[in-house]
């Protein structure tokens, strides 16, 4: 009798063990058929490129808009803190009414194209998207949520995503896309972009061999014998915010020679080396030359736009300077009536932090590195700024040349020579109270903030939009 109770337990005890072990068992050969499985979506190719369709400028144009004036945004990157910076400039626009040809209309109605990188991405990708639902849904499911937390989590502490993450064909960036893809854009790609006509949005990556800029746009997709069309839009702006070291990059396949691609007369005019000069556009062109071979070049891993431009300004300087001149990027856009030029720029400015110049010893490696970052894009931010305004007279007399031919050049309003450009900056700092400007500045460039933070954001964006005397003189001249 004893024995029978001691041996009662003992197999119970048993069965449970063997029990957990089949657990076990059955949970790695999930795991290993998880991780065998786990692969980032490949992008589509296409057998025959077709060079008027898809996700391009002139296909996008929407007729409703006043043809006259091409307004241009760019969004910087700088995590939330961009994201929200931006938001609150669409705000502003949204909240501005110009008469255009007899017409009320807000301002935000009549941008042309946005171009975003990094933080600023979501906010220009969302808002093509989704238009003015995104003033009603963005904060709560982007800016004013824990989406960094959201990511550790969905690492941490779900089996699934463990076993994806062992794969090599799958990394950080890939869940971070799957998550944007779900919880942010909702499954959307290039073609819904496409579909919705005006503004163009141009998301921006930089190829992480060469250190070339690579936006989302089916130009270059041609190039690569790809479809950007059915490409989401979530994974080409986890590719503009996968930071180097902290994010892993995304891939892209190139399927380059494989479609029949017939190099532009532009681009292949800029090819042709020049004597004895040093020439910026055939240094542009040039770096297309990788893309074109994928034999040498199969796979396109794709990090944080922000190392080639942290402004998205460049995507619109390199295309003139590819074109050849403005004139005939205006053409190629089915824009030659255009007047006005007007630039927003939008920068979430960082805070250089020159504590270590008070410091004797050798600084950490972090402060070495947050440093070297931080000093190469607030240059760089600097330079292409100074570029674009430098760039203005030169573009007003090459439209006037390209437009008025042999005719009298007339710079009355709609006349031939009539072309005046605006560059409108909205920065940290543009604000009079400099601990406001410092305290911005030093916000945390993850994607976490506080609400509060959200809010003092996008105040700071209206009012300095608001008291911009470049974006007073456009207002009054279009009054």
């Amino acid at each position: 009798m004893h024995w029978k109770i001691l041996v009662r337990p003992a197999g119970e005890a048993l069965l449970r063990a063997c029990a957990a072990l089949r657990h076990w068992i059955w949970g790695a050969i999930l795991l290993a058929a998880v991780t065998g499985c786990a692969h980032y979506p490949v992008n589509q190719a296409v057998r025959q490129v077709d060079p008027q369709g898809g996700y391009r400028g002139r296909n996008l144009i929407d007729p409703a808009n006043d043809n006259q004036m091409l307004l241009m945004l760019t969004f910087s990157g700088g995590g939330t803190r961009a994201a929200a910076f931006s938001y609150g400039v669409l705000e502003t626009l949204r909240d501005t009414s110009v008469t255009l040809h007899g017409r009320q209309r807000r301002l935000l109605d009549e941008v042309d194209w946005i171009s975003g990188v990094s933080g600023g991405s979501f906010t220009a990708a969302y808002y093509g998207l989704f238009r003015d639902r995104t003033f009603e849904d963005f904060e709560p499911r982007f800016l004013k949520k824990d989406i960094q937390g959201d990511l550790t989590h969905a690492t941490l502490f779900n089996p699934i995503n463990w076993g994806k993450l062992f794969s090599p064909y799958y990394d950080r960036s890939d869940l971070a896309a799957d998550y944007y893809n779900k919880y942010v854009f909702e499954g959307k790609t290039f073609g819904d972009l496409l579909a919705l006509k005006e503004p163009m949005i141009v998301i921006n990556a930089t190829d992480m061999v060469h250190g070339t800029r690579f936006s989302f746009v089916q130009d270059i997709f041609d190039v690569i014998c790809s479809d950007l069309s059915s490409f989401p839009v979530a994974r080409a702006c986890a590719a503009s915010s996968a930071v180097p070291l902290l994010l892993s990059p995304i891939t892209v396949r190139n399927h380059a020679g494989e479609c029949g691609y017939q190099m532009p007369p532009a681009l292949a005019q800029a090819m042709v080396p020049p004597r004895d000069v040093i020439s910026r556009r055939f240094d542009l062109a040039n770096n297309m030359l990788p893309f074109l071979d994928s034999k040498q070049k199969p796979y396109i891993h794709l990090v944080d736009g922000g190392v080639a431009d942290n402004l998205g300004l460049r995507a619109l300087l390199e295309r003139v300077t590819l074109m050849g001149d403005p004139w005939s990027t205006l053409k190629a856009n089915g824009m030659e009536n255009v007047h006005k030029v007007v630039f927003v720029v939008v920068n979430a400015e960082t805070e250089i932090d020159d504590k270590w110049d008070r410091w004797e010893k050798v600084p950490p490696f972090v402060a070495m590195l947050d440093s070297y970052s931080s000093i190469a894009i607030e240059r760089y931010n600097k330079e292409t700024v100074a570029l674009l305004s430098e760039s203005f007279t030169r573009w007003a007399d090459e439209i006037r040349r390209g437009r008025c031919g042999s005719d009298p050049i007339s710079t009355q309003p709609g006349g031939c020579g009539d072309i005046e450009f605006y560059l409108i900056q909205v920065r940290f700092d543009a604000l009079d109270d400099a601990a406001e400007r410092s305290a911005l500045k030093r916000l945390p460039t993850s994607f976490a903030l506080k609400p509060e933070q959200v809010d003092h954001l996008k105040d700071a964006a209206h009012r300095i939009l608001k008291q911009s005397r470049e974006f007073q003189r456009l207002i009054g001249d279009l009054q």
